[in-house]
């Protein structure tokens, strides 16, 4: 595999990986002492730092890519073992008629 499907593929996986850690804040801004603007979510944090999730969702998208990686030179999990209903069985082809 060129090394521009590995920076595509772990860039995918990066971007997958934002909308799994996000969620996962350490406290949200629902006490009295946090001044809250107009329209803001109850369960909106405080304070959002950018480059504190942008650390865990790289540090997370790696785990994820090397495990790929590794999977993908081991051959760990092959698409024939995710084929539940056989569709990927080769079709043979017709004989002389």
């Amino acid at each position: 595999m060129r090394w521009t499907s590995f920076v595509a593929i772990y860039f995918l996986i990066w971007m997958f990986c934002v909308f799994l850690v996000l969620p996962f804040e350490e406290r949200q801004g629902s006490g009295p002492e946090e001044d809250r603007v107009r329209g803001q979510a109850d369960s909106a944090p405080a304070q959002f730092r950018a480059g504190r999730v942008a650390l865990r969702v790289t540090i997370v998208a790696t785990i994820v890519f090397a495990l790929f990686v590794l999977n993908y030179e081991y051959g760990w999990v092959t698409p024939e073992m995710l084929d539940l209903f056989g569709g990927m069985t080769p079709v043979q082809p017709a004989g002389p008629r």
